[in-house]
């Protein structure tokens, strides 16, 4: 066991005060900085490395799952470093790492698209390099900023509009990326002078905006350690184990995560060689995440209603019917448009609700286990969204060379199939098992989660940290 259980000091400010309008703001600009440059990579990096580079696709694949398996090791560790942190400043214990990290992270993300190889395992090597780099200093920054949400308040329903309002911000960052990436890079006749200069700019602000939301968000649910405190790897992550719903959002990322990423990465083929157009791509992105915006916007009335279980259920039924059509009927540009908005309103649920669940998960292993782990549980849900964005980009880079795809060529007909199958019929298939799955072993209602809130708050009124 943990040498020393922690002290949760009471603050007034935890239950009683709302979080203004600035503040949330704020949090919410940490995620359009983040995804300023993390969106760079999901969606066109594989392009990047096919069709520029000229990897081939199975390989270009494979180093998305080396480095995001080296990344969910990396989550592991800086989780644990986290929760053994017993000395931090009037910065807090998060925040620091928001500040510090924003520059390299943007560094590694201008190298990832500035490869100078001349051969190709020069390419191969510096690739991996560059991305590994990439992916540490993200989850140096992702996992202490995940653990914010529930640093600055327990009020579930607090918890749900910082949900709503970081999860605006997400796609605030994918809308624009989506939107003006590509425009840019077309613009110049050297197309990697375009995916640099392009990389530059979205990284640029990317660095701007964590720094605004470092600036703006404030850590109120203070956990002093004694000095003789201690963490271990083993003994913390087996706490961890005992977290119900923390496995259960890991395995429902693992699952919703990896399709919906899957989806980023094969829509820029889809668009070029299937419907035979990618100039749509900007207006597929400002519609279909504009969508999204409206279904974050209803995720707050949404869980007053059904809860956050339910919700997330709902989010998942709306995007799979979305792609099924979008399969099955195999629309002009406007009917696949459409579709695909049906399908990311869907994903807004599920992704929002990510935030708000996870934090409640930190609430329920202080119940279970007798120790507050914000860095343990997040870095465990980031652990398996490591594995997902590993395999959202294995799966593409090897199903793309099983189907015979030759890079700025028209394709086969086994080829367009595939594309159509890994962008619709994947993230379908997921979205149902995430239903079955989540509403079979998820245990937490909002009425459990209150019992749970209201078992800890007499334990610290009656001095108790411990079951």
């Amino acid at each position: 066991m943990m040498e020393a259980t922690a002290i949760v000091t009471e603050n007034t400010e935890i239950k009683t005060a709302k979080i203004s309008i600035k503040e949330k703001f704020a949090y919410a600009m940490g995620d359009v900085g983040q995804n300023f440059v993390y969106d760079l990579g999901q969606i066109y990096l594989l392009k990047y490395f096919t069709d520029v580079l000229g990897l081939p696709a199975a390989v270009a694949g494979t180093i998305f799952l080396i480095t995001k398996l080296f990344d969910a090791g990396v989550d592991v560790g800086i989780g644990t470093w986290l929760e053994a942190r017993k000395n931090f400043g009037a910065r807090g214990k998060f925040r620091p790492f928001m500040l510090y990290g924003a520059i390299p992270l943007g560094l590694f993300s201008i190298a990832c698209f500035a490869n100078p190889g001349t051969t190709v395992s020069t390419k191969l090597v510096l690739a991996y390099l560059s991305y590994m780099g990439f992916g540490l200093f993200f989850s140096l920054i992702n996992i202490p900023y995940s653990s914010m949400g529930a640093a600055m308040t327990q009020d579930p329903l607090e918890r749900t509009s910082l949900a709503a309002w970081r999860q605006g911000g997400s796609n605030t960052g994918l809308l624009i990326s989506t939107v003006a990436y590509m425009p840019i890079v077309l613009s110049f006749s050297n197309i990697h002078t375009g995916y640099i200069v392009a990389t530059c700019i979205f990284t640029f602000l990317g660095v701007l905006g964590i720094w605004y939301s470092y600036a703006g968000i404030k850590e109120r649910v203070i956990v002093e350690k004694p000095k003789d405190y201690r963490v271990t790897f083993g003994n913390s992550y087996k706490l961890a184990f005992k977290n119900v719903p923390l496995i259960m959002l890991c395995i429902a990322n693992l699952f919703t995560f990896s399709a919906f990423n899957v989806k980023l990465a094969v829509q820029v083929y889809y668009c070029q060689y299937v419907l035979q157009n990618i100039s749509i791509l900007p207006y597929m992105g400002f519609f279909s995440i504009g969508c999204v915006f409206f279904g974050v916007a209803l995720v707050p009335f949404v869980v007053r209603r059904i809860g956050k279980k339910y919700g997330y259920m709902f989010g998942c039924a709306i995007w799979a019917v979305g792609d099924i059509l979008n399969y099955l009927l195999s629309p002009d540009v406007f009917g696949f448009i459409f579709l695909t908005c049906v399908a990311f309103f869907g994903s807004a649920f599920v992704n929002s609700l990510n935030w708000a669940c996870i934090a409640d998960a930190v609430e329920y292993g202080e119940w279970k286990t007798g120790f507050r782990s914000e860095g343990v549980i997040y870095s465990s849900f980031a652990f398996f969204r490591k594995l997902s964005q590993s395999m959202a980009g294995f799966i593409p880079g090897v199903v793309l060379t099983m189907i015979g795809y030759v890079p700025n060529a028209v394709q086969s007909a086994g080829a367009v199939a595939g594309i159509r199958g890994l962008m619709f019929i994947y993230p379908a298939f997921f979205a149902i098992m995430t239903v079955v799955a989540f509403g079979a072993l998820y245990p937490l209602t909002e009425k459990r989660y209150e019992e749970i809130l209201g078992e800890l708050n007499e334990r610290k009124r009656m001095g108790k940290t411990a079951v």
